[in-house]
């Protein structure tokens, strides 16, 4: 029961700084935003369910990814093949699982299942006379899916954090789909738009040797590709056609950074892309070596612009222009910075949440929250007295510390959140009912006030340390296995237990000391 003046001043200042952390809360934004850099403004963030706002699923094109890989594969075995000169008929990618081709010479078979395995060290190779059928095995394609999913998701937040949303929740659900919500976003339009955009973006060289009318026709020849462009028609109201060579010259992943901004001469808005050091490489030595040709820049399958390179470009920057408005080079540049998704995803579900029934929502929790902490008051008043109204103090010193917490972390709270505080008004006093009913029997058993109130609070020590240890290891379990509201609820009920423990043991501790110091009771009024 002993307190040194380190330990009552370290609990003054927790319980201080909690109510500083805590008062941005209360004030008005434009009170917050107005504020010195240098006083604290974190505030508790509210949930979809509470400021209203839209709700995304998404769903990834897993065959697409699979296929992407097959194709990649069967590109690696041709080559393969032709390094070492084993002729091969048939490649093909079968299905979304398999690769297969034959081989003429029989003799070959072996050597060419050798340099497949080279490729794919782990794919299934079976052979069956003279095809050779490669396909992966399941657990590659289930690091791709989760690659894949990964990758999605990290892609997504960067695109939507360029458009200065703020407390979004991105999160996985499920083998092949993601849950987006965006608190206070009413429409979502754009930001499905920017989502909905896979923003694959190479440089091809356009096939000048063939004519654009003859592939339209059918005959496309090998090694080019038809693709329509994304901002020029024709006099029939068509997309303007372009034959462009299969081979990518420079891939767009090699871009770092990418910004829109308007034309000096022509007043027009452009997009200026600067490449990583490789692609700035590969970028001087294909403008270089194609001075007077047509370079098309490929965006998901479709040609926004098609200039002739003048002269060799250096310098790894560069600009595109193809009659963009600010909004869409705005657009451009958030996609390319963020990156390309792995696949196109699917907007699946879209729920609008509106504030109104956010606003109810908080109405009831406080409500529910009020109601709670009067009832706990009152019990704990009448049964235990004075050290009933200590427990009081220190629930309420524990609210604060809750939400300043939250605050602090920046964490989101949300209508299970509320829930989580409402319990946890009734856990915080577990212990001080532990403590009290000890400190009864211990004067029962005929201990002075000093001794009793000494054994009530180190004996119940292990029970309390026992029962909250089990609680915060649930709320752990359900945190990592847990998304969106349930890890809400986790937050809050283990930010709870870990306040419940400091206010329940050491404040109301020193509230006890204080007042044994001050009165030198001969009986204790619990």
């Amino acid at each position: 029961m002993n307190f040194s003046r380190t330990k009552i001043w370290t609990i003054l200042a927790i319980c201080i700084l909690g109510l500083v952390f805590v008062i941005p809360n209360l004030l008005p934004q434009r009170v917050v935003d107005s504020l010195p850099s240098w006083v604290p403004s974190h505030r508790v963030n509210l949930g979809l369910d509470l400021q209203g706002g839209s709700q995304l699923l998404l769903e990834i094109d897993m065959n697409k990814v699979l296929r992407d890989r097959l194709t990649n594969l069967a590109d690696g075995i041709r080559t393969a093949m032709r390094t070492q000169r084993i002729p091969i008929t048939n490649l093909s990618v079968a299905g979304t699982d398999s690769v297969t081709f034959r081989v003429r010479e029989p003799g070959q078979v072996e050597q060419a299942r050798n340099a497949v395995r080279e490729i794919e060290p782990t794919a299934q190779i079976s052979v069956a006379d003279g095809t050779i059928t490669v396909r992966f095995n399941q657990q590659d394609l289930i690091e791709q899916r989760q690659r894949a999913i990964a990758q999605s998701i990290e892609i997504v937040r960067r695109r939507i954090d360029e458009t200065g949303t703020k407390e979004v929740s991105i999160a996985a659900q499920g083998q092949t789909r993601i849950l987006v919500q965006l608190p206070g976003v009413r429409e979502p339009e754009r930001i499905k738009e920017l989502i909905g955009k896979t923003a694959k973006m190479d440089f091809h060289l356009l096939d000048v040797n063939n004519s654009v009318a003859d592939a339209m026709a059918g005959r496309v020849p090998p090694g080019s590709v038809l693709m329509p462009s994304d901002n020029e028609v024709e006099a029939n109201g068509q997309p303007r056609m372009y034959l462009v060579q299969r081979r990518v010259m420079v891939a767009g992943d090699r871009l770092i950074d990418a910004r829109p901004s308007m034309n000096s001469q022509t007043g027009e808005w452009i997009v200026n892309f600067t490449f990583d050091t490789l692609g700035a490489r590969q970028f001087a030595e294909v403008t270089r070596e194609n001075v007077g040709k047509p370079l098309a820049i490929v965006l998901d399958n479709k040609v926004i612009s098609a200039p002739v390179i003048r002269e060799p470009i250096l310098g790894g920057r560069g600009q595109i222009s193809g009659n963009f408005t600010s909004a869409s080079a705005q657009d451009l540049a958030v996609l390319l910075r963020a990156g390309a998704l792995p696949a196109p995803l699917k907007v699946i579900e879209e729920r609008t949440v509106g504030p109104e029934l956010g606003a109810d929502a908080i109405k009831a929790g406080i409500y529910a929250c009020i109601t709670g902490f009067f009832l706990v008051v009152v019990y704990m008043a009448l049964a235990y007295g004075l050290f009933g109204m200590f427990a009081n103090v220190a629930l309420l010193v524990n609210l604060v510390l809750i939400i300043s917490a939250m605050s602090l972390l920046g964490a989101t709270l949300t209508l299970p959140g509320i829930a989580g505080i409402l319990l946890t008004l009734g856990m915080s006093v577990d212990a001080n009912v532990l403590i009290n009913e000890r400190i009864r029997e211990e004067i029962r058993h005929g201990r002075t006030p000093l001794s009793a109130m000494e054994a009530g609070f180190s004996r119940a020590m292990a029970t309390i340390i026992d029962s909250n240890l089990t609680t915060l290891i649930k709320m752990v379990i359900l945190f990592a296995l847990g998304t969106g509201p349930v890890r809400g609820f986790a937050v809050t009920i283990s930010l709870g237990i870990i306040t419940s423990l400091f206010t329940a043991t050491m404040l109301v501790r020193l509230f006890i000391i204080w007042w044994y110091r001050w009165r030198r009771p001969t009986t204790l009024p619990v």
